[in-house]
């Protein structure tokens, strides 16, 4: 049988990398008929080298750069993405990148494509357990706009696309470090702690992303939440990083309204909104992503961090936090 071929983009990123690492596990393991893996962007896959057959460069900023890539691929991993309030970078990676990236797939092919996303397309919470939809999105950033257009050429070329909500772990520098910021100008369980989040561990959301792409899985063109079908009280959250020594402990309970007034009085940098998104509940059902794609969600992010704790000590230490 004739290993399939799978494309890669944004392969030295955070998930990216870890989805990387997913397919060298699913190597190393025997299987039988191991993926041959080009990866796609804008330097050499590093440190990452040897999990990789083949290397392709390319700029989803540079359409014409795309051109070939996708050639004699049976698979798309599409996980690159610009990040940042540059709207005219996140427009011309996020969308136009993505669409020319989709010609190519559907003009070399391509039989499955998986193309990652993010819950934030949403918009401003409260959200609690929703569906897919359910409320309509309604994105405030540059990053979650242009990733929101750039799902629309994803699902014209029959894509998967997967919305995870928080992702933590080894090269997280948003989300555990955006908490450590909150603490420094809230001291306090914010609005007692009583958010429900979305949350997936970097190593599972991996797993999901290799088995949306190689088993027999999703239905092509589906939007899915991909955080853990257990959603994370934000107090636990918080206990969980305190044990591990990440970050402080909070004991106060303060109401959401003192908490927005404590963070303007504050100076700190972190925006209401910000905080919002781990204070306030931002929950998305994710259920249906791990039934249909046939992949064990494991025993959720609380149960792991203890495996990125050192990580994160020494990334906070460094002050790059």
């Amino acid at each position: 049988m004739t290993p399939p071929r799978v494309v890669v983009t944004g392969g030295t990123g955070f998930i990216g990398s870890a989805t990387l690492r997913e397919i060298a596990r699913l190597r190393e393991g025997g299987d039988g008929n191991p993926p041959v893996v080009r990866a796609v962007g804008r330097r050499p896959p590093g440190g990452a080298a040897a999990r990789v057959d083949e290397w392709a460069p390319a700029d989803l900023a540079d359409p014409d750069t795309l051109r070939g890539v996708c050639e004699g691929a049976d698979v798309l991993l599409h996980l690159a993405v610009a990040l940042g309030p540059d709207r005219e970078r996140c427009d011309a990676v996020n969308v136009r990148g993505t669409a020319a990236l989709m010609e190519e797939a559907a003009r070399a092919g391509v039989r499955r494509v998986v193309h990652l996303s993010t819950a934030a397309v949403y918009g401003r919470g409260p959200h609690r357990g929703i569906a897919v939809n359910e409320v309509e999105p309604a994105p405030v950033s540059a990053v979650s706009r242009s990733r929101l257009a750039g799902e629309r050429y994803a699902l014209a070329a029959g894509a998967t696309v997967l919305r995870p909500g928080l992702v933590v772990g080894p090269g997280d520098r948003w989300v555990v470090p955006a908490l450590a910021e909150g603490i420094a100008a809230v001291p306090a369980l914010w609005d007692g702690g009583r958010a429900l989040l979305s949350l997936v561990y970097v190593d599972d959301l991996a797993r999901l992303i290799v088995a949306c792409g190689l088993a027999a899985g999703p239905a092509a063109g589906a939007v899915l939440h991909a955080g853990h079908p257990d959603p994370v009280r934000c107090a636990d959250l918080l206990a969980c990083l305190a044990r591990h020594g990440v970050l402080p402990e909070v004991g106060e309970e303060l109401p959401w309204a003192e908490c927005v007034r404590a963070l303007r009085a504050s100076g700190s940098a972190v925006s209401e909104r910000q905080l919002s998104l781990v204070a306030l509940d931002h929950w998305y059902d994710s259920g249906a992503c791990w039934r249909t794609a046939g992949c064990d969600p494991g025993p959720g992010p609380l149960a792991r961090l203890g495996e990125a704790a050192g990580w994160y000590r020494s990334y906070m230490a460094a002050g790059t936090g």
